[in-house]
């Protein structure tokens, strides 16, 4: 009878665990986060009920406004949709916190079309394998951060060119290890020039705000000569500018780029060598993120996003935070007010949300005499 008691009270006592470890996930300790997160990632049925006075705090805190009662019913409408798409997908991705955040008024299609806008891999004849580097002496955690490489997080506003970011992001990392220099690249001169694509898919087109690829960019800027300063050719956000590029401005040049394997060891080599990375991933878990580590347990490997891979590390995540975890450390273009003050983790693995699928290095050559 005793180890009857006994077996009850462990099982008991290894319930209230399990219940303290989900509620320091979606319930922090941290007074100042905003209750309407927790309110969003929690199970209270009367969530919905409350839904206007949630989209009311919403508006205030994202500055949102609309033109008229009919727009403001649709929008509301969308912002409940994304009430219960946040709490789904908390319970896919409970490693992770996910809520309300400034897209939580767009549907899924309108997200894609505005804040995405990665095109399907067709690789450029300038793109080569990367070779093998040795995995041994690689450091535990790395984050290219720490070493001055990684300039301010950027804001494409709704244009989609996210693969633009991706791209300058690679190469100021480039150029700031051939040169010790870190320069803001220019994200509009792709946006304006860049239409590189293979002419007998048309589709495959760098497309400036309808979208591009990270290594047809790469392409673009070998053939240009290089990337133009941020502050000498700014970013606008919009794609129905004439192209401005002046050579004799260029900051940065692409001396050759290689697109590295699906193998996580030999990304991580990459990263470590030779800078930030180019990568694609499938972002919909994103749309809901707030932070944490995101590992769903199902994600689509659909690349529709282009970001930029700037270090590793590992760390014991909820519900049970029992061992440390890999992830990788991506730096994004919404803002930084966005995830993690711009930031995203997302488990590194098992090639999560398609991650390690489109990856790709750069190496610059300065050729700017500023």
């Amino acid at each position: 009878m005793g180890r009857v008691f006994r077996s009850l009270f462990i099982f008991l006592l290894s319930s209230l665990i399990f219940a303290a470890a989900i509620a320091s996930l979606v319930s922090p300790d941290d007074e100042s986060e905003d209750p309407l997160i927790r309110q969003v990632v929690s199970d209270d049925d009367d969530l919905l009920l409350n839904a206007e006075h949630h989209f009311n705090n919403f508006k205030r805190k994202f500055g949102k406004s609309y033109a008229t009662p009919e727009e403001h019913a649709y929008r509301l409408g969308v912002f409940k949709a994304n009430l219960r798409r946040a709490r789904r997908h908390q319970k896919l991705d409970p490693s992770a916190v996910h809520g309300v955040t400034q897209f939580s008024d767009l549907t899924p299609a309108e997200f894609r079309r505005s804040y995405l806008g990665l095109k399907p891999l067709k690789l450029p004849v300038d793109a080569h394998n990367a070779p093998i580097l040795p995995t041994n002496d690689l450091p535990t955690d790395f984050d290219w951060r720490d070493h001055g490489a990684i300039a301010a997080v950027k804001n494409q506003g709704s244009c989609g060119s996210c693969w633009s970011f991706s791209t300058s992001g690679a190469l100021e990392g480039a150029n700031f290890l051939a040169t010790g220099k870190l320069v803001s690249l220019s994200e509009q001169q792709l946006v304006d020039c860049d239409h590189e694509c293979d002419p007998e898919e048309p589709d495959s087109c760098d497309s400036g705000c309808n979208g591009g690829l990270m290594t047809s960019a790469f392409e673009y800027t070998l053939k240009a000569g290089g990337l133009m300063r941020e502050e000498d050719y700014p970013y606008t956000g919009t794609d129905r500018g004439t192209c401005k590029f002046d050579k004799t401005k260029i900051a940065a040049s692409v001396a050759n780029f290689s697109v590295v394997s699906l193998d996580e060891d030999q990304i991580a080599a990459n990263l470590v060598k030779n800078g930030p990375l180019a990568v694609g991933i499938n972002a919909v878990f994103m749309q809901t993120y707030i932070g944490g580590v995101s590992c769903p347990y199902i994600c689509s490997k659909r690349l529709d996003h282009g970001v930029l891979l700037v270090g590793y590390g590992s760390e014991g995540y909820a519900p049970i935070r029992l061992k440390d975890k890999p992830y990788w450390i991506i730096k994004n273009s919404w803002g930084e007010g966005w995830g993690e003050n711009g930031y995203y983790k997302i488990c590194r693995g098992r090639n999560v949300c398609g991650v390690d699928s489109m990856v790709s290095t750069v190496a610059a050559v300065n050729i700017s005499p500023r």
